[in-house]
């Protein structure tokens, strides 16, 4: 019975540490493949990475950088998604009149690299550092593609300095 009550154990604190880790870093890990990917691949791709961790929770939970192997995981994994074309989802100019309504048609002529960074840091707010944890890069080339790419914007949208 010891050894029983052992297991039963284990299980409920693999499970209790697991649900933790997919409240923070589960949705940190969509907003990222939503980035990357647009919705339907970011899902699926986010779907995997989860999936992947419960199965290896023992060895995933003792990394340093748990949330930046798992988008690793992702990134394999959705490459049987890839052959979709990324579309990132259509603004409604009178739902969001903040919005401008060219805006998501701009970001995806941008680089996979720069629509992360910008969505990721400026869509999201997440902070240079935590970008650069997640996509495995310095905080410095996660700022190089920010204002390359919101540089790109810029013209494409014809907004000039402000």
């Amino acid at each position: 019975m010891g050894v029983l009550y052992y297991k039963v154990l284990m299980e409920a604190s693999h499970a209790a540490t697991y649900s933790a880790f997919v409240s923070e870093g589960g949705a940190r890990l969509r907003r990222a493949f939503i980035a990357a990917y647009g919705p339907e691949v970011g899902a699926e791709a986010t779907s995997d990475a989860l999936a992947y961790a419960w199965e290896h929770w023992e060895r995933v939970s003792s990394m340093d950088n748990p949330t930046g192997y798992l988008y690793r995981v992702g990134q394999s994994k959705a490459r049987r998604y890839r052959r979709r074309p990324k579309r990132l989802p259509e603004v409604e100019s009178v739902a969001h009149p903040w919005v401008e309504p060219a805006l998501p048609g701009a970001l995806e002529k941008l680089s996979e690299r720069q629509r992360q960074a910008i969505l990721l840091c400026h869509g999201y707010g997440w902070t240079l550092v935590e970008a650069a944890e997640v996509l495995g890069v310095g905080a410095s080339t996660v700022q190089r593609h920010i204002d390359r790419g919101m540089d790109k914007l810029r013209k494409r949208l014809g907004v000039t300095d402000v």
